[in-house]
């Protein structure tokens, strides 16, 4: 087996934004990825989500390319949510944002991460961490970028 330590901070936001992820989303979601991660060999250190996005610390093995577990860490929770709870309602916005993490930097993100609720509800939001697209600050979406 090689050796490795590749972490990563994902987010990801519901379809246009829409305040869709309530206790029960939530709930499901959370199960959803961490049974998701242990099917794929990855690690999930941290899961925290608000009304319209979820972020997530992971582990990834080299053997996956990150676009490819997000995407099944998405299609997994989608289709569990639609299935279980919003029945076909519920879809995950198309992009992603993804940061590499070394190891100082991981247990600060873990905390932030686990303090969503928190962040939000007191505007203590480190912008960096909260982008999903290319366009998207985590707070509000422009219409250009400079």
């Amino acid at each position: 087996m090689a050796y490795w330590r590749l972490h990563y901070h994902l987010v990801w936001s519901t379809y246009q934004r829409e305040p869709l992820i309530d206790a029960g989303c939530e709930a499901l979601s959370q199960q959803t990825l961490f049974g998701k991660a242990k099917e794929l060999g990855l690690l999930i250190h941290a899961v925290g989500s608000v009304e319209d996005h979820v972020h997530v610390v992971a582990s990834i093995p080299p053997k996956w390319s990150v676009a490819d577990c997000v995407g099944k860490l998405k299609g997994g929770t989608s289709h569990r949510v639609n299935q279980e709870h919003a029945r076909g309602g519920f879809r995950w916005q198309g992009g992603y944002g993804a940061l590499s993490l070394g190891a100082r930097s991981l247990a600060t993100v873990i905390t932030y991460v686990r303090n969503q609720r928190e962040h939000h509800q007191r505007n203590t939001l480190v912008a960096l961490y909260e982008r999903c697209t290319e366009t998207d600050d985590g707070v509000v979406v422009t219409a250009e970028r400079e």
